[in-house]
């Protein structure tokens, strides 16, 4: 399983022959909205140029579902699966329709298999009461992204059991309905992982992850590959 980091909560997983999205924002377009987010790391346009096989948005927040961004892999040759919760859903077949690509609706609780990947969607505590997390078991082994969320029981209460966890990816920023640093470790201790990846920071912040008080934690750096042992 090789991970790269595409900044913010953005993630690249290559497996089994596969390239799989998650949430990637490689653009600007959240600036045009709110002028102090702009961008603080340039765009690789290299991860622009991918072909991927598979795109998970956990929800429609703008730096999650960027239609600047997924232009550039939903084009009308594109044949990818996509799968995204029902808002998500529904804006991604409108903005997108001339593909040949499989608009799967990925809601909390859904599970969709493709070859030997699985994808499972849990509950996210965010202000698209529609966030979903997914759980990416490849490999033998479980990763899971969390998406934007809060410290919620509800999230606890949507993860199947017994939940061995490789890698966990979580936001850490504090705002936006996302948990802070501390919340994020609590988090982290109670679903048990090996690895805990920060997300969610450096982007728009001067956060320094070094401060996320996580054990098992693993710092990403943008752009790069995510070493899991």
């Amino acid at each position: 399983m090789k991970i790269t980091w595409l900044g913010q909560a953005g993630l690249l997983f290559e497996t089994e022959g596969k390239k799989i999205l998650v949430d990637p924002y490689l653009s600007n377009s959240v600036f045009a909205l709110n002028p102090k987010n702009n961008r603080r790391v340039p765009v690789d346009e290299r991860f622009l140029a991918i072909r991927p096989d598979v795109i998970v948005i956990t929800h429609k927040h703008l730096d999650h579902l960027d239609p600047e961004t997924l232009k550039h892999y939903l084009s009308e040759d594109a044949d990818a699966l996509v799968l995204a919760p029902n808002g998500s859903w529904q804006q991604i077949r409108e903005t997108f329709p001339k593909t040949n690509c499989n608009y799967v609706l990925f809601n909390n609780g859904t599970t969709w298999n493709e070859g030997t990947i699985t994808f499972r969607a849990v509950k996210a505590e965010h202000s698209d009461d529609g966030a979903i997390g997914v759980i990416l078991s490849a490999e033998g082994k479980n990763y899971y992204v969390t998406g934007d969320t809060l410290y919620s029981e509800s999230v606890f209460l949507s993860l199947p059991a017994p939940l061995e966890l490789h890698a966990l990816f979580l936001p850490v920023n504090g705002v936006g309905n996302n948990m802070n640093f501390r919340d994020a470790a609590n988090f982290a201790s109670r679903v048990g992982a090996k690895h805990v990846v920060p997300l969610h920071f450096g982007l728009f912040d001067a956060l320094d992850p070094a401060d996320f008080p996580s054990r098992n934690k693993v710092i990403p750096e943008i752009y790069q590959r995510i070493d899991l042992p």
